[in-house]
């Protein structure tokens, strides 16, 4: 995404109290975005780079005062309401600090000190194909689904008219407007995240895009919702306003009620929405359900019918059943474990293919 559009959508999301997370390589312009935004909204910034803080450095020192304990103000902590707030190199900082900080994210507070009500909140982060020391931070979902996801495309039109503006050297301008291919040897970000729907995101989503115009809806809804619900659920959210998708009930998909020819013919997204229903439908059976699937031999024809929606869908795709049931069998007990155990191996069964089960 070029840096206007992240500097666009960033202000909206902070408008609404939510947090934008700038995903870019290192010098691609995280921070002047921010900045940017700080100057033209007349507000203070405040850049803490939490890779080379110390939590007490984040949260303050203790202090006693009578019979309590209480928290001293960290030097870096806002005394007015107009103020953005920039945590950097999110991704670099030691877990201490990133579980120091979830307070902040969560309640605009840490301990007993409350940010000015008119404070925003942005990050920036180098993705995790970057040389830099990474921790477990982008592995978190809990964290993670915290932030909306917006990632910096290198762009060198915008970066020509920023430096425009920034009086940067004529020789240098012109060589880059000539060799475009050395302003930057990062072309993508690559985030390798893997965010997923929540009531919480679809609440964060609705406030943002209750901010846009019906313009901009069209041009950043798609964008927006990718970064907070996750790609899969976004490309759906959209062609359902646009009236494109009307899925078949996952139970008939299963049981082969629904006709083989509606199936094929869905397009990869619809693909990709059909075996992510699968997916949630397998983990929320009730052990009712369960009971009675095993007694009527269900778990045989949803076997027999994901053999054949092989033959037609991505091999990822049916591969990520057998990953979710794998998943399920391990993290479950009793009457569940031994349900998703025995669909498991129905469907191996039915795939007669040893590399299906070796790629797990």
């Amino acid at each position: 995404m070029k840096s206007e559009d992240i500097k666009y959508l960033s202000q909206k999301i902070m408008e609404t109290g939510e947090i934008p997370l700038i995903w870019g390589h290192f010098g691609a312009g995280k921070t002047d975005i921010i900045r940017q935004i700080a100057e033209e909204t007349g507000k203070e910034l405040i850049i803490l780079v939490i890779s080379q803080m110390e939590p007490g450095d984040l949260i303050g020192l203790p202090s006693r005062s009578e019979d309590k304990t209480l928290f001293l103000r960290p030097d870096w902590w806002p005394e007015k309401d107009n103020t953005i707030i920039l945590i950097d190199e999110i991704n670099r900082a030691h877990r201490s600090i990133r579980n120091a900080i979830m307070q902040l994210l969560l309640d605009r507070r840490i301990h007993n000190h409350i940010l000015p009500a008119g404070t925003w909140i942005a990050a920036a982060a180098n993705p995790p194909d970057e040389d830099y020391d990474q921790v477990d931070l982008i592995s978190d979902p809990a964290f993670m689904s915290r932030f909306f996801h917006l990632s910096i495309t290198p762009d060198v039109s915008s970066w020509l008219k920023w430096a425009g503006k920034e009086n940067i050297s004529k020789n240098i301008y012109s060589f880059i407007e000539n060799f475009p291919e050395f302003l930057t040897v990062d072309k993508f970000v690559s985030l390798q995240l893997n965010l997923r729907p929540s009531p919480r995101s679809w609440f964060k989503l609705s406030k943002v895009l209750s901010n846009l115009s019906s313009e901009d809806f069209e041009k950043y809804a798609l964008v927006l919702a990718s970064g907070i619900v996750g790609t899969d659920a976004a490309k759906t959210f959209i062609n359902f306003l646009n009236n494109e998708t009307t899925l078949p009930d996952t139970y008939d998909i299963l049981t082969g009620k629904t006709d083989f020819e509606i199936i094929k013919r869905l397009s990869p997204e619809d693909k990709i929405n059909v075996v992510y229903r699968i997916n949630s439908y397998i983990e929320n059976l009730s052990e009712d359900t369960m009971f009675k699937i095993l007694n009527d031999e269900d778990h045989k024809i949803f076997a027999k019918n994901i053999k054949k929606y092989s033959e037609i869908f991505p091999r990822d795709l049916i591969f990520s059943v057998l990953r979710s049931l794998d998943s399920l069998v391990s993290k479950n007990n009793g009457v569940r474990k031994a349900f998703y155990d025995k669909l498991f191996e129905e469907i191996a069964f039915e795939l007669n293919d040893e590399s299906w089960i070796k790629e797990l």
